[in-house]
């Protein structure tokens, strides 16, 4: 397993995406966000199952947002 960060990924894309053939590439954003990447066909069947599509991503950011347009107006109206 290799960790970098963002930057690192961002100017040696081409180096982690062949690493990532044969390990894990943990990529550290700030201080409280990091991501792996893995070839798709190194991927097990715990992180398939982990996984998410876009559309539920659309609607999660959705809820999200109209949740947080409610709170704002619940505020206003106080």
């Amino acid at each position: 397993m290799v960790v970098i960060s963002s930057a690192e990924l961002r100017n040696n894309m081409k180096k982690y995406l062949d690493l990532a053939r044969t390990e894990r590439v943990v990529i550290q954003r700030g201080r409280d966000e990091s991501f792996v990447l893995i070839a798709q066909n190194n991927a097990s069947e715990e992180d398939l199952t982990r996984a998410i599509t876009v559309d539920d991503v659309i609607d999660r950011v959705r809820e999200g947002l109209t949740q947080m347009f409610e709170q704002k107006d619940v505020k206003r109206r106080a």
